[in-house]
């Protein structure tokens, strides 16, 4: 949306979390090694991480069936919080911002959790659910950014690009 000239690099790092490690420097860890991580040849990087939240505990993505029931079952009627963190790499300059949204979810019944679990949706996704699918009829409230719980804060990332001198494209500029 913000920029149409770019292309996705898939870059390998260990994902773990370090014993101790919270959440929030987790998240934002995530982010640097990954813009750390990729070749760019002088182009700049865009790299992105995030997580969900539940009593200070990072629920990561679903490792199987039983699992994603497991996540979907804990945040059910609960608020949880999901945390993105964008980082920008031109060479050694390196900047990010983290951003925190909280996420009210309803109370998901078995059936719900069984219809959602036989979508394609779950699998990749922090704490088992992507608000941009069908889970965003699970969302009673947000507060914070939209788009920083689907995965890239666009404020954060136009105003990191502007910082490095990118301008970002507009609507209907491209005839």
């Amino acid at each position: 949306m913000l920029r149409p000239d770019f292309s996705c690099v898939a870059c390998n790092i260990d994902e773990s979390l370090r014993a101790g490690e919270l959440p929030e420097d987790y998240v934002c860890r995530m982010a640097r090694e990954k813009a750390q991580a990729c070749p760019a040849d002088g182009a700049l990087v865009v790299s992105a991480d995030t997580s969900v939240i539940l009593d200070q505990r990072v629920l990561g993505k679903p490792i199987d069936r039983d699992h994603a029931r497991a996540l979907l079952q804990s945040l059910s009627g609960r608020t949880h919080q999901v945390l993105t963190a964008v980082a920008v790499r031109r060479g050694p300059t390196l900047r990010s911002e983290l951003v925190a949204t909280d996420v009210d979810f309803v109370t998901l019944s078995e059936e719900l959790i069984d219809r959602y679990l036989s979508t394609d949706e779950p699998w990749d996704k922090a704490g088992g659910y992507g608000i941009q699918g069908f889970a965003g009829s699970f969302v009673r409230a947000i507060r914070g950014s939209y788009s920083a719980v689907v995965g890239l804060p666009l404020v954060e990332t136009r105003e990191l690009l502007a910082a490095f001198g990118v301008l970002t494209d507009w609507p209907n500029t491209h005839a």
